[in-house]
C-alpha cells in the first residue's frame, strides 16, 4: 500500500520578523527606521502576504496528507524523504537554497505576492496549489528537469548548486589560482569565478555577461554551464585570456588554489555552506548528475 505524500512548506523569515526580533517591539523597530529615513508599512505588508500564503498552503493540504514547515536556515538539518512534495514560499531564491537538497522530490515554487515575483522558480500562486498538490501526489504533473553543476574539491567533499557557484575568496578579494579548461590552462588573479547553470544566467551571471558583453544562452534544462573570471587582472605573471566559457556533457573546469587562506567555494549564495578552496585545493567543476525537478 502506497503511504500518502508528506508536504514540507519551506520558508524564509521575512523582514519584519527579523527587525522585530533585533529590537523586540514593532514601535523600536518602527523607530529605527525611521532615524533612516524608512518606513515599515511595506515591511509589515510583505509579512503579511507571507504570512497569508502559509495559511492558505497548509490549508490546501489535503486532509490524510502530513505536512511539516521548515525555515531556510534549517535546511541543512532537516531529513527529506523520498514521498516529500517541496512547497517553497518565498522569492526564487529559496528555490535554489534547498536544491542541493533534493534528490527528484517535486517543487511546487508558490510566491505570496506574484505581481512583485520574477516568477522563474515561484511562478504559481497559492490559490492554485490544491490543484497542484493532487496531480503531484498521482505523479500526474509537468515537471521540468532543470540542470544543476557539482564541485568537487578532494576528499570526497562535494557541494551543489542550481543557480551558480562562486569560486574564491571569501571576502571577495583578490583570490590566485590556476584554470584548467578546454585543453589550455592559466594562471589568474581575479575577483573569483562563477559557474553559472540556464537557471543561474537569469540571476547573478546575467548581470556579469551585461557588464562583460559576453552572452550566453543556455536553457534551465540544458546539460551545459558557462564560467566567468570576474575581473581577471593582467600582469607580468597573470592572464585573463581564459575570461568566460562554457562546460557541458562530461566536460569539466578545473581550478587549483593559490590562496593561502580564506579560499571558498559557495553555492547560489549561502556563504555559510561552503568547501575550503585554500593553497593546494583542487575543484573540478562539472555538470551534476541530480536535476531540479520544477513543477511548471
Amino acid at each position: 500500500m502506497a503511504l500518502n505524500p508528506r508536504v514540507v512548506l519551506v520558508s524564509r523569515e521575512t523582514e519584519y520578523a527579523a527587525l522585530l526580533a533585533k529590537h523586540g517591539t514593532r514601535g523600536q523597530a518602527e523607530f529605527f527606521l525611521s532615524t533612516r529615513g524608512q518606513t515599515i508599512a511595506d515591511l509589515e505588508v510583505r509579512d503579511a502576504l507571507q504570512s497569508r500564503a502559509l495559511a492558505a498552503a497548509k490549508e490546501a493540504v489535503p486532509a490524510e496528507w502530513t505536512f511539516v514547515h521548515v525555515m531556510r536556515d534549517d535546511l541543512n538539518r532537516f531529513l527529506f524523504g523520498p514521498n516529500d512534495i517541496i512547497v517553497p514560499i518565498g522569492q526564487d531564491g529559496l528555490v535554489a537554497n534547498l536544491a542541493k537538497y533534493l534528490d527528484g522530490q517535486p517543487v511546487i515554487g508558490v510566491s505570496p505576492d506574484l505581481a512583485s515575483s520574477e516568477g522563474v522558480l515561484t511562478r504559481h500562486g497559492v490559490d492554485r496549489l490544491p490543484a497542484l498538490l493532487k496531480a503531484a501526489g498521482h505523479a500526474d504533473i509537468d515537471v521540468q528537469a532543470r540542470a544543476m553543476v557539482q564541485a568537487d574539491a578532494g576528499e570526497g567533499l562535494s557541494l551543489l548548486a542550481l543557480n551558480e557557484l562562486f569560486i574564491g575568496h571569501r571576502s571577495h578579494q583578490s583570490a590566485r589560482y590556476v584554470v584548467q579548461a578546454g585543453g589550455t590552462e592559466e594562471f589568474q588573479s581575479s575577483s573569483g569565478m562563477i559557474v553559472a547553470t540556464g537557471t543561474g544566467l537569469t540571476g547573478w551571471a546575467k548581470s556579469i555577461m551585461t557588464a562583460t558583453h559576453r552572452p550566453f544562452e543556455i536553457a534551465p534544462e540544458e546539460r551545459r554551464a558557462a564560467f566567468f573570471a570576474r575581473e581577471p587582472w593582467p600582469s607580468r605573471t597573470s592572464g585573463c585570456e581564459i575570461a568566460a566559457g562554457e562546460i557541458g556533457g562530461d566536460a569539466s573546469l578545473t581550478l587549483l588554489s593559490r590562496i593561502n587562506e580564506g579560499g571558498v567555494i559557495f553555492a547560489d549564495g549561502i556563504e555559510q555552506d561552503y568547501l575550503p578552496f585554500d593553497w593546494g585545493v583542487q575543484a573540478q567543476i562539472r555538470i551534476a548528475e541530480k536535476r531540479l525537478s520544477l513543477v511548471v
